[in-house]
């Protein structure tokens, strides 16, 4: 008999705990529901466009990549030496050859950085060629000889148009007048392209960018400020859905017994049933989002890792015209040097097989056989092709841009007030591999820059290099708690676990979940209001 009386105080008790814990926790949800009504809607509304835009507002252009072509030697009348001495230049950072307008041209780069061009049959400096040059790369990518062009500049710096995420630093921005107002961003050290922006993609970029990324704070105050709102409101979102799976989840069976008294009809209804199926996208959403915003800390340095070395003509006494190498096959050429010895690195197209590869017919560039180059290194005192050479200067690379090689006043990188990377000294390089086509998981698209070296060290954070050695840039460089967040944002904010289903799956499956957020904000919204 006294068991069961202590059963039912406790009994009691308990529901009154579960009483004060409701109405407390009402409060928080509709209090934190409040103060996120707006960045609920900023976001997810912005969230929707970007699959949206993907699919049915997605720009095209006709030449996504500039085709590598072979040099025909007889184009080359005079040699980068002779071109250097007839136009009083002892002094050079590298150089390549590039093809346009039916002329071939040496493109020099100075020891202060800019891009000159010599015609290599007469050796004389075109003027501003590498204005014309830029124009000449738009219009072969837009296939349009024809429109105006209205402006024609230099970017040095990402901008609210042009973000981190094309990568190539500096480039040229070409504003064509056409209906669209094509904006093209060229590259013209190496001949890509970085970005083509129409008009429904400027202002589509300009919508996401305000209202995704929040750009709007850093207008009025600065990116730390806006890292710190963001973090904050997602975190009070992620609070939010958390509170309303306790009410509506966990704690349903003691809230069930108050609503049978009063029974909750139509918007309050609907916000209870949906939400509790949308709280886990919510959570997704936000914690993904959160840990995503926390890399945004560290300045973008990637285009500043460079090694540039100043090359003397005199030091160079073969030329490059008497090469021993096969010309039919020749693509480029340019100069590096290892071990305080300078290499001609030539760019040479892959002798074909008679065995065909697949191609992957979902790839972006594989629209047509994408034909490979094979690289070859000469040294440029003896004429003799040194094998493996590739790696080697890779991992040159990749020991330079850690801090561990010796600087010349000539070739340092730019200061920035990162932390100094360790060295690679003593540390064991557990796999090196070239690189030729992007790999979703390892070597994405995101990172633009192909072929490159991967180099995996055994460090601490397990860090792999990306080398670029046709431009002697660093392409990538990935640590373990890198992975730890691309693979957060990848799996929880874009869905990459629907990719069994397709994209068009994929994407519709985000649509709905950032829909369904948006519906069930909205409906809480005016419950306060009516209440």
């Amino acid at each position: 008999m006294s068991k069961e009386i202590t059963a039912k105080k406790s009994k009691k008790k308990d529901s009154k705990i579960v009483k004060k814990i409701k109405q407390h926790m009402y409060k928080w949800h509709r209090a934190i529901g409040l103060i996120t009504i707006i960045p609920v809607i900023f976001w997810t509304l912005s969230g929707l466009m970007h699959p949206f835009m993907a699919h049915f507002f997605k720009p095209e252009i006709a030449h996504e990549k500039l085709e590598q072509q072979t040099i025909n030697k007889k184009q080359l009348h005079f040699s980068i030496q002779e071109v250097l001495q007839k136009n009083e230049l002892t002094h050079f950072k590298n150089f390549r050859i590039v093809t346009f307008n039916n002329k071939t041209y040496y493109q020099l780069k100075t020891i202060i950085g800019e891009l000159w061009y010599f015609d290599t049959s007469t050796a004389e400096k075109l003027d501003n060629g590498d204005q014309k040059y830029a124009e000449w790369l738009s219009r072969y990518f837009l296939d349009d000889q024809k429109s105006a062009v209205t402006k024609s500049e230099v970017v040095t710096e990402f901008t609210s148009q042009y973000k981190y995420v094309n990568r190539y630093l500096p480039v040229y921005k070409l504003s064509f007048d056409r209906p669209d107002t094509m904006e093209v961003y060229v590259e013209t050290s190496s001949g890509k392209l970085a970005t083509y922006n129409p008009t429904s993609r400027q202002w589509f970029i300009w919508f996401f960018d305000t209202f995704h990324n929040w750009s709007f704070i850093d207008a009025i105050s600065n990116n730390s400020i806006r890292i710190i709102t963001m973090i904050f409101l997602l975190s009070t979102i992620g609070f939010s859905a958390l509170s309303g799976i306790l009410i509506y989840g966990l704690l349903w069976k003691q809230f069930q017994k108050t609503d049978s008294l009063a029974p909750k009809k139509g918007l309050r209804k609907y916000h209870r049933q949906i939400g509790i199926w949308v709280s886990f996208f919510t959570l997704t959403f936000a914690f993904s989002g959160g840990y995503h915003a926390t890399i945004k800390w560290s300045p973008y340095t990637l285009s500043q890792m460079v090694y540039e070395p100043t090359f003397e003509t005199k030091e160079i006494p073969l030329t490059n015209t008497t090469l021993n190498l096969n010309w039919s096959r020749f693509q480029n050429i340019s100069l590096i040097t290892l071990n305080d010895t300078i290499y001609f690195r030539c760019q040479l197209l892959k002798k074909e097989k008679f065995k065909t590869s697949k191609v992957d017919s979902t790839s972006k560039w594989n629209k047509k056989d994408d034909k490979k180059s094979e690289v070859v290194y000469i040294n440029a005192t003896t004429n003799k092709v040194v094998p493996n050479i590739d790696l080697q200067y890779a991992e040159f690379l990749a020991y330079y841009f850690t801090d561990g090689a010796p600087k010349a006043a000539c070739c340092e990188m730019v200061e920035t007030s990162e932390e100094p990377e360790p060295s690679l000294e003593n540390a064991k390089l557990l796999e090196s591999k070239v690189i030729t086509d992007f790999e979703s998981r390892e070597y994405g698209f995101v990172n633009k820059r192909l072929p490159v070296v991967k180099l995996a060290y055994d460090t601490p954070e397990k860090t792999t290099y990306f080398i670029e050695t046709a431009t002697s840039r660093l392409a990538a460089k990935i640590k373990s708690s890198d992975m730890a967040e691309g693979y957060s944002f990848a799996i929880l904010h874009k869905f990459l676990f629907m990719d069994w289903a397709g994209k068009n799956i994929r994407d519709l499956t985000m649509v709905l979940a950032a829909l369904t957020i948006l519906i069930v904000s909205i409906l809480g919204f005016i419950l306060f209001l009516k209440k």
